[in-house]
């Protein structure tokens, strides 16, 4: 029984290489999302200058300058998610990342992973930034038409701040 019981071990101890698919398609979805992002910057950077080339200034310029831009934003944040996601994983599942260590041995804090729960709130920061830069790009396309719903836009953006200040706290121990 011992020597089955080894080969089930040694085979159910492989099995977590399966996590690789994850890491690297979560890098592809990383790369592709900055690719697109980046474009997007472009896009934006080239109607502001042929905007202005041609002296024209259009009402909505504003609005999709900053569209474009915040929505660039939102898809470099989805894309630090992958990042973060990918190394996690493959930092607690598969091995260190020597690379991410200085020459002292220290290891690099930023993207350094050694539990779940690490990694959950690593990730879970930045989607609610996410979330956060969405909020604003979708008050920047809304139309306000009245007291009452300016002071819901005053409320709303108080609560996105002490949720946002409740979030610096996690983790801190002062």
């Amino acid at each position: 029984m011992n020597l089955i019981e080894s080969i089930f071990e040694n085979g159910l101890w492989s099995s977590r290489f399966i996590i690789i698919l994850a890491v690297i398609f979560g890098l592809v979805g990383a790369v592709l999302l900055f690719a697109v992002a980046s474009v997007d910057v472009y896009q934006t950077a080239v109607y502001v200058i042929g905007t202005y080339a041609s002296g024209a200034h259009p009402e909505e310029f504003h609005d999709k300058v900053v569209g474009g831009i915040i929505g660039a934003v939102d898809l470099y944040l989805i894309g630090v998610i992958m990042i973060i996601f990918s190394f996690g994983i493959y930092e607690l599942f598969i091995s260190e990342i020597d690379p991410a260590k200085d020459e002292a041995g220290k290891e690099n804090q930023l993207l350094a992973v050694h539990s779940l729960d690490q990694l959950k709130d690593k990730i879970s920061k930045v989607i609610v930034m996410v979330l956060v830069v969405g909020f604003f790009q979708k008050v920047g396309d809304t139309a306000f038409n009245g007291a009452l719903e300016l002071f819901y836009l005053a409320l709303s953006i108080t609560a996105v701040s002490i949720g946002l200040y409740f979030l610096s706290k996690v983790g801190h121990h002062e």
